[in-house]
C-alpha cells in the first residue's frame, strides 16, 4: 500500500502504521491525516489483521499541526473550518472507536494532535524522552474535540489543568494521569509493543471485537452529542482575532499581543 505520509508493516497479524514525515517531527498536515484514515480503514477491513501499532519514524511521535497547514487555518471561509474540524474528529473518532486493539509507541513528543493520536489507542507505551502537551490555548486556538475524550480518561479536574494551562509534561507525568500505560527506554518501546500485540493475538479476535463494541457503546450517545458542539466550536474558535495572533506570533516566533476578542 502506497501512502504519502506513512509507511504500512504487516507481519504475522500485526499492522504498524508509522507517520513518516521526520522532517516535520511527523507534524499533522492535511495529508497525514487522510492517510492515516486511509490506513485506519483498510486496517479494520483486512481479516489478517489482529492488532494495530501507531508510531512515529525520527525523533518525534507527532509534534502537532504542520506550519503550512497552520498558516492556511487563519485564511479558510467558514464551510472549510466546518468541513476541517469534521475530518479531525472522524480521525479522533476512527482511532477511539477502532474495532480491534491499537497500541501507540509514543518515541518522542506527541503535542496538541499528536497528543491526541497517541492516547486515543487502547494501549499507549512511553519512552523516557516522550512530552506531551494540549498546547492549543498558547496560539489562540481551542483542544475542543479531544477534550471529549481527555474527560473521560483523567477526569475533570485535570483535564482542566492541561488544557487550560497548555503546558507540556514528561512521560511519568503522564503515566500518573492515566494517560500512559508504560514508560520504557527508547530502545526497549517497539519491543514491548510487538510484545503486547502477541499478547492481545493469543485472545479470540471476536471476543476482542465484541469487547470494544461494548466498550465504546458505552458512551456512543454522548459522543454524537458532544462532538457536534466540539466541531462548532472548534470552527467558531477559527474566526477570532486571537486566533489569528496567536498563529502569527508562532509564526514568527514572539510572544503574542490578545486583542480578547
Amino acid at each position: 500500500m502506497e501512502f504519502k505520509t506513512l509507511l504500512w508493516n504487516e507481519s504475522a497479524g500485526v499492522v504498524t502504521i508509522t507517520l513518516n514525515r521526520p522532517d516535520k517531527r511527523n507534524a499533522v498536515s492535511h495529508d497525514l491525516v487522510a492517510d492515516l484514515l486511509l490506513a485506519l480503514g483498510r486496517a479494520a477491513e483486512k481479516e489478517s489483521v489482529g492488532v494495530v501499532i501507531l508510531t512515529g519514524a525520527g525523533k518525534a511521535f507527532c509534534s502537532g499541526m504542520d506550519l503550512d497547514d497552520l498558516k492556511a487555518l487563519a485564511t479558510r471561509p467558514p464551510a472549510e473550518n466546518v468541513k476541517d474540524s469534521e475530518t479531525i474528529a472522524r480521525l479522533f473518532r476512527s482511532i477511539y472507536e477502532f474495532p480491534k486493539p491499537t497500541i501507540a509507541a509514543v518515541n518522542g513528543p506527541a503535542i496538541a494532535g499528536g497528543c491526541g493520536i497517541a492516547t486515543l489507542c487502547d494501549f499507549t507505551l512511553a519512552s523516557q524522552e516522550a512530552k506531551f502537551g494540549y498546547t492549543e490555548v498558547r496560539i489562540g486556538f481551542m483542544p475542543a474535540i479531544v477534550s471529549i475524550f481527555l474527560i473521560w480518561q483523567i477526569g475533570e479536574k485535570r483535564a482542566r489543568d492541561l488544557l487550560l494551562t497548555g503546558r507540556i509534561f514528561d512521560a511519568e507525568e503522564a503515566y500518573r494521569l492515566g494517560l500512559v500505560n508504560e514508560v520504557l527506554t527508547s530502545d526497549q518501546v517497539m519491543p514491548r509493543a510487538r510484545q503486547v500485540a502477541s499478547l492481545l493475538l493469543e485472545n479470540s479476535p471476536v471476543s476482542l471485537r465484541a469487547t470494544k463494541k461494548l466498550l465504546t457503546g458505552y458512551t456512543y450517545e454522548e459522543l454524537e452529542r458532544r462532538a457536534r458542539q466540539a466541531i462548532d466550536e472548534n470552527s467558531w474558535i477559527r474566526t477570532t482575532e486571537d486566533f489569528r495572533e496567536g498563529i502569527a506570533a508562532f509564526l514568527e516566533k514572539r510572544k503574542p499581543v490578545w486583542k480578547g476578542k
